[in-house]
């Protein structure tokens, strides 16, 4: 493995763990969890990015995005409601309800949207870096002895006939206007 690829690798894996847990971390403090302490967000997104960084390695899919942000969530949810001293939490927090699984559910699922198109736009970008180049000759600037030297303006024979001539009912407004126009 080259020393790039190991670099995209890992910047893959920085974006996606620092997503989810930036996603993660926001819905538990809105839930009524309270603000994750530091220490545990750090260790959150390290883990995550250590499996990421695992799991990496090629583009991935629609789906494969969707499972692994879901499971990465869902791992970090449990590990910030573990380590985190509850603050207020209301009746739904700590125990798992339909309300609270379909909000980590839909914001999961807009993450893993919202990465996948990121992952779909940067592998564009190195196929298109990694193309090879088109070569285009340019025009020689000198032209040989003897040959005639291409036009550039199309060749049109029949304007010929009609130049000068104005079309009947065309209205010319040409030049300055004609003085004043008294209306009375």
């Amino acid at each position: 493995m080259s020393c790039a690829s190991s670099v995209l690798r890992l910047v893959r894996a920085v974006v996606f763990a620092t997503v989810c847990g930036a996603v993660s971390a926001g819905g538990h403090a809105l839930a009524g969890g309270g603000l994750v302490p530091f220490e545990v967000y750090l260790a959150g997104v390290l883990a995550a990015l250590g499996l990421a960084y695992l799991i990496d390695g090629r583009e991935r899919g629609p789906v494969a995005v969707l499972v692994a942000t879901v499971g990465t969530q869902m791992l970090l949810h449990q590990l910030f409601e573990r380590l985190t001293p509850a603050a207020e939490a209301g009746p739904a927090h700590g125990h798992p309800a339909p309300g609270m699984a379909l909000v980590h559910l839909t914001m999961a699922a807009l993450t893993a949207w919202w990465l996948h198109r990121g992952e779909r736009a940067l592998w564009l970008l190195i196929r298109l870096y990694g193309a090879p180049r088109l070569i285009v000759p340019l025009p020689a600037a000198a032209v040989p002895a003897g040959a005639v030297r291409p036009s550039w303006r199309p060749v049109t024979p029949y304007l010929t006939a009609y130049a000068g001539r104005t079309v009947s009912g065309a209205i010319l407004r040409r030049g300055p206007p004609q003085g004043p126009r008294h209306f009375g």
